[in-house]
C-alpha cells in the first residue's frame, strides 16, 4: 500500500514529504495507521549519523494510532484497536526472558538496521528505490506504520493521540528511570540534571514516587518554571556557580538519586560531587562524542558506595508501564499535556527547528 512519509535522504537536511510504499503485515507484523507521532532526539541523531540506520530512511519511533490488519499469528491487537508503538525487543534472549526487553541483545538491530529476519525491508519509493524502515520497530513518520505485536500497546480511545505517541520513547524513559531503573524510594531527595521533556518526565516520576526533594538543574528559566509547576520543590541555574555547591546548600549530605538526560561529562562529573553515600546516578542523555568519558575518584566513589547505572528506555516493560503512565494522567498525578505542543504533520521540519530554537519542549506531529 501507499502512505506519505517524511524521508531523511541525507544528513543535516530537512525531511523530504514522499510518497512511499509498504508491503505487509507479514506474520507477526502490525500495521498501524498513524495519529500522531513525537520527534525524539533520537530521530534526529540517526539522521545525522550518529546511529548506525542507513539512508534513505523513514524515521519516527513514538507513534500512536489504529491498527488496520495484522499479520498471521498475532492475537495481542485486532483491527481497530488504538495502539501506542514502542522499542521493538526479540522476546527470546535472557533479557527479554527476564522482564528486562529494553536491554534487549536484539536491540541494536532491531531498533537500526531496517530489516526482519529474512533480511528484507518492507518500504521502498514508488519508483523502488529501497528505504531503510522498521526503525525501532516501527518508522512512524508517516502516514501509517509496520510495527510488530511486541512494540504495540492497546491505549484508551478517551485519551488525545499527542499526550500517548510520546510514551513509546521519550516519556516513558524519563519517568522509567525514577519509577523503574533507580525505583527511588518516598521521602527521598532527587537531582535531575536537565529539564527538557525527559528530564521533566523524570521529575514527575518522582513526584509519583512521593520523593520529598525534588532539583532539577536546568539554564533556561522558563524549563526551571515548568519544573516547579510540575513538583520540583527546587530549581538551579548551572550558570550560577559550582553544581555540587549548590545542591549541598539545598541538602547538605548530598541526594539519593540523580538522573543525567545531558550526555555532558562535565553535568555527570558533577552529579557524582552531588551525592550522598550509597548514591544512586543514572544516566540517560547520549554524549555528542561517542568517546566521552567521565573522570571517576575511584576510592571516594569506593567508600560512598556510589552506583552509576545506563538507563535504556526507563527498564520499562511497554505492556505494563505504558498503561500504567495513562492511567496516572487521567487521575490528574501525571500531567503530561504541558510539555507537549502539536504541529501538522507537513511542518515535520518547522517543529524541529522549534524544537532546536528552545521554543517547546516535546513537538508531536498530527495527521488531519
Amino acid at each position: 500500500m501507499e502512505a506519505l512519509a517524511a524521508v531523511a535522504r541525507e544528513p543535516h537536511t530537512e525531511f523530504s514529504l514522499e510518497t512511499i510504499t509498504i508491503d505487509g503485515p507479514k506474520a507477526g507484523e502490525v500495521l498501524v495507521e498513524i495519529e500522531a507521532v513525537g520527534i525524539c532526539h533520537t530521530d534526529l541523531a540517526a539522521r545525522d549519523g550518529a546511529l548506525p540506520t542507513a539512508l534513505p530512511a523513514v524515521l519516527g519511533h513514538e507513534g500512536c494510532g489504529f491498527v488496520r490488519a495484522v499479520g498471521d499469528g498475532v492475537t495481542k491487537v485486532a483491527a481497530g484497536d488504538r495502539v501506542a508503538i514502542t522499542f521493538n525487543s526479540c522476546g527470546t534472549c535472557p533479557s527479554c526472558t527476564t522482564g528486562a526487553p529494553s536491554y534487549c541483545h536484539q536491540f541494536m538491530h532491531l531498533a537500526y538496521d531496517g530489516v526482519r529476519e529474512d533480511g528484507t525491508g518492507p518500504l521502498s519509493t514508488t519508483d523502488g528505490e529501497s528505504l531503510t524502515g522498521l526503525f525501532f520497530g516501527q518508522s512512524s513518520f508517516a502516514t501509517y506504520s509496520l510495527a510488530f505485536e511486541r512494540n504495540v500497546v492497546k491505549v484508551p480511545a478517551d485519551v488525545p493521540a499527542e499526550l500517548l505517541a510520546p510514551l513509546g520513547c521519550g516519556i516513558q524513559t524519563g519517568a522509567g528511570a525514577v519509577m523503574r531503573s533507580l525505583d527511588c524510594r518516598p521521602g527521598s531527595a532527587i537531582l535531575v540534571a536537565g529539564a527538557g521533556s525527559v528530564g521533566l518526565a523524570a521529575v514527575m516520576g518522582a513526584v509519583v514516587q512521593g520523593a520529598a526533594t525534588i532539583i532539577a538543574v536546568e539554564p533556561h528559566q522558563s524549563r526551571r518554571d515548568l519544573a516547579l509547576e510540575l513538583g520540583a520543590t527546587h530549581v538551579i541555574d548551572p550558570g550560577a556557580g559550582p553544581l555540587a555547591e549548590q545542591v549541598r546548600a539545598i541538602i547538605p549530605a548530598g541526594v539519593d538519586y540523580a538522573i543525567d538526560t545531558s550526555g555532558v561529562p562535565a553535568v555527570i562529573e558533577s552529579l557524582v560531587g552531588s551525592m550522598t553515600f550509597h548514591g544512586k546516578i543514572g544516566l540517560i542523555g547520549v554524549p555528542a562524542d561517542p568517546a566521552s568519558s567521565v573522570p571517576l575518584n575511584i576510592i571516594n566513589s569506593l567508600a560512598m558506595g556510589l552506583t552509576i547505572t545506563g538507563i535504556i528506555e526507563g527498564d520499562s516493560v511497554p505492556d505494563e508501564f505504558i498503561p500504567e503512565l495513562v492511567e496516572l494522567y487521567k487521575a490528574g498525578k501525571f500531567p503530561l499535556d504541558k510539555l507537549v505542543t502539536t504541529f501538522p504533520f507537513a511542518k515535520i521540519n518547522d517543529a524541529i527547528d522549534a524544537q532546536h530554537r528552545g521554543e517547546v519542549l516535546k513537538p508531536v506531529l498530527l495527521h488531519d
